[in-house]
């Protein structure tokens, strides 16, 4: 059973980077001092476009700043790794932090990308974008480096549904029968460092769905490599081990403490709350009833920066040991780079982001992009 789902297990979209102590079942999600890997060599695809002409930091990436204007394409901000996409939907960081899978939410396209090399094409999967949802996740495979095998959270026509894609082959659904809607069609994917995936669901516009136990709508799952209830939960013979979401952006976490984000769009606020498998969601750790659009998080065990789609800028918050917001919360990278719509953990420690500017937002020539930048701290704990 172990070696049968090494081969087929989830990998983490968000990855956890240096500085969280999370357990090793994915590979993102190792622990590794900052070095040079060998590349993965992506090859060239036809629309989007990465600068390539600066050379990649030694040592880590450029911290925020205001970035040089783009022409076309070309952008010249040595933090912007690919440009011209389509709004990005969901990202996932390779083995070696130097690359990443970018999805886009509409197109249902997935891309390597990679500074330096032309961005390529890996899969399309057919999705429908309405009601919040196309494509939403992602996650690597535990052998990624040899079987380049992802998952990907997707509204298909019937229904949204997690599927499995390896090179050269059609999307193959591992996990179907969640319910889609007018609206909350949106959903994200995390390991949980403990060998099985975090599949975050939408309510499909339906409150009554997300409460209600025999339904996969509005949920915090836990699944295996064959989309079955994991060995552990605290229902064996059941997937769900939270409810009461309405339209998940994110899932995020530093498995090593145990602790688990999801971010929600619901109703008359948005929310962040901690996920501890098999209790109650509860009320939210922190709330903001100006609705920003929360959309991706990443977490290490000190921080969480959450991403902001209906406003330019990301937001940083500060848990303390038992998971509550300590001080208030902090609003970071504002329009630097508009609207933020992914976020993820690399392994050496740096945050990927993907923008959707596109997406109501304004964008400039070069947009949308991916980016890889220190993560902002927004400053200690409590301070404004």
């Amino acid at each position: 059973m172990a070696a049968t789902f090494r081969r087929l297990a989830f990998g983490a979209a968000v990855a956890v980077g240096a500085l969280l102590a999370g357990c090793a079942q994915f590979p993102d999600e190792h622990q590794r001092p900052w070095a040079d890997q060998p590349s993965l060599e992506p090859q060239a695809g036809p629309q989007p476009s990465i600068e390539g002409e600066t050379p990649p930091p030694q040592t880590g990436a450029p911290k925020p700043q205001k970035p040089a204007a783009p022409v076309g394409c070309e952008d010249p901000d040595p933090a912007v790794v690919a440009t011209c996409l389509d709004p990005v939907g969901a990202i996932a960081v390779l083995p070696d932090g130097q690359g990443a899978l970018v999805g886009e939410r509409a197109t249902g396209r997935i891309l390597r990308v990679q500074r330096g090399a032309q961005p390529r094409e890996l899969a399309r999967v057919p999705v429908d974008p309405s009601g919040d949802g196309g494509l939403t996740g992602l996650a690597l495979s535990p052998s990624y480096g040899e079987d380049e095998l992802f998952y990907a959270y997707v509204t298909a026509p019937g229904g949204n549904e997690v599927v499995r894609i390896a090179p050269g082959d059609r999307p193959k659904p591992v996990l179907t029968g969640i319910p889609r809607g007018a609206s909350g069609n949106s959903g994200a994917l995390l390991d949980d460092g403990k060998g099985a995936l975090l599949v975050a669901t939408g309510n499909a516009g339906d409150p009554a769905d997300a409460a209600n136990p025999a339904s996969l709508a509005g949920k915090v799952l836990r699944v295996d490599g064959f989309g079955n209830p994991a060995p552990g939960n605290p229902d064996p013979t059941s997937r769900v081990v939270a409810s009461g979401l309405a339209e998940p952006g994110g899932l995020c976490g530093a498995p090593g403490a145990g602790t688990y984000w999801v971010t929600d769009r619901g109703g008359s606020q948005d929310a962040l709350y901690q996920v501890q498998p098999g209790r109650p969601l509860g009320a939210p750790s922190w709330t903001w009833r100006e609705k920003p659009g929360v959309a991706g998080c990443a977490a290490a065990q000190s921080a969480v920066v959450v991403a902001l789609r209906g406003v330019p800028a990301l937001f940083t918050l500060h848990p303390g040991p038992d998971g509550t917001i300590t001080g208030q919360p902090t609003r970071v990278m504002e329009n630097t780079y508009g609207r933020f719509s992914a976020a993820a953990l690399g392994p050496d420690g740096l945050l990927w982001l993907g923008t959707s500017n596109k997406a109501g937002g304004r964008p400039v020539s070069s947009d949308d992009r991916a980016l890889r930048i220190e993560p902002p701290t927004g400053g200690a704990a409590g301070k404004d």
